[in-house]
C-alpha cells in the first residue's frame, strides 16, 4: 500500500455496485480510496486502474470480513501505512436468499448476523475511538428495506439489517456529540449492480431490467454522489438516516 497525502476513504464491500462506485466518487473528490472485497482480485484491480487512469488514487485488498480479526487488521494496516481514515463505508450485504424458517439452518442465520450486524460492530469497535481522538470522521452504512420491515422468507436478513439500523442509532448517540458522523442509508429498491442483484437473478437479469423501464433501477454511480454528499455535510446539518428508491417504486412504508 502506498502513502498518499490525501484523506483516506475505506470501503468494506467494494463490489461492482455501490462499493466500487463510491470508491470512484470519493477518489474524484480528492480521497485515496481503499477497496476491500472478498474475491475477484482481477475485478478489483480493474476498478483501481479505472480510478488511477482518471487521475485518482486507490489501492485494494481481498478480505473475508466474516473472519474474526480481518476487519480490525485492515483498519490498523490502513491507518499505519496510508493514513487516518476520514470516512469509511460498511457496504457488506447480508442477503442469504428467500428462505422459509424451516429452510434456514442455524449457520445460515448466523452468517447473516455476522455480515449484517457483527461486522459493522467490529469496524466501529476499532475505528470509532480513532475518529473520536481526532474529533472528526464519518461512518457510512449501506442498509436495506429489511431494516424497516420483516417479510416472509427474510428471517435472517431482516434480523441482521434491523440490528444494523439500531447499531447505527446507538453509535450516533455516543459519537455524534464527539464530532463523528454516522449515516444509515436505506436502499429501498433495486440497484443496477452485476455482482449483487445480477448474481441473484442470473440469466433473468436483463429481462428484469427491461420490465423496470427507464430509470427504474438505481444507478450505483448516482447513489455514490449521495454517499459523497453525506461525508461533506457540516455538523449543523448532518443526515443520520435517509432512504433512496427509484421514482416508480412504492416506498417501504406503503407496502
Amino acid at each position: 500500500m502506498s502513502s498518499p497525502d490525501k484523506p483516506v476513504f475505506l470501503v468494506i464491500g467494494a463490489g461492482a455496485g455501490i462499493g466500487a462506485n463510491c470508491a470512484v466518487r470519493f477518489a474524484a473528490g480528492g480521497y485515496h480510496s481503499v477497496m476491500a472485497r472478498r474475491s475477484d482480485k482481477e475485478g478489483l484491480q480493474r476498478w483501481i486502474d479505472h480510478i488511477e487512469d482518471a487521475g485518482g488514487s486507490a489501492s485494494g485488498t481481498l478480505m473475508n470480513a466474516a473472519e474474526d480479526g480481518s476487519i480490525e487488521a485492515l483498519v490498523e494496516q490502513v491507518e499505519e501505512e496510508i493514513g487516518p481514515i476520514e470516512c469509511a463505508l460498511y457496504n457488506l450485504g447480508a442477503q442469504i436468499g428467500d428462505r422459509r424458517l424451516e429452510d434456514t439452518p442455524h449457520k445460515t442465520f448466523e452468517l447473516g448476523w455476522r455480515l449484517g450486524t457483527y461486522g459493522l460492530f467490529r469496524l466501529a469497535k476499532v475505528l470509532m475511538p480513532k475518529m473520536e481522538a481526532r474529533g472528526k470522521g464519518t461512518l457510512l452504512v449501506t442498509s436495506a428495506t429489511s431494516a424497516m420491515r420483516g417479510n416472509a422468507g427474510q428471517h435472517s436478513h431482516a434480523a441482521a439489517m434491523g440490528g444494523r439500523r439500531m447499531l447505527c442509532q446507538s453509535l450516533n448517540a455516543q459519537y455524534a456529540p464527539l464530532g463523528v458522523h454516522v449515516a444509515h442509508i436505506l436502499i429501498d429498491g433495486p440497484v443496477d449492480a452485476p455482482d449483487t442483484l445480477g448474481k441473484i437473478l442470473a440469466d433473468k437479469y436483463a429481462e428484469y431490467k427491461s420490465t423496470r423501464g427507464p430509470d427504474g433501477m438505481m444507478d450505483p454511480a448516482a447513489l455514490a454522489d449521495t454517499y459523497y454528499h453525506l461525508a461533506q455535510q457540516p455538523k449543523n446539518a448532518w443526515t443520520h438516516e435517509l432512504d433512496l428508491r427509484p421514482y416508480n417504486d412504492t416506498a417501504w412504508w406503503n407496502h
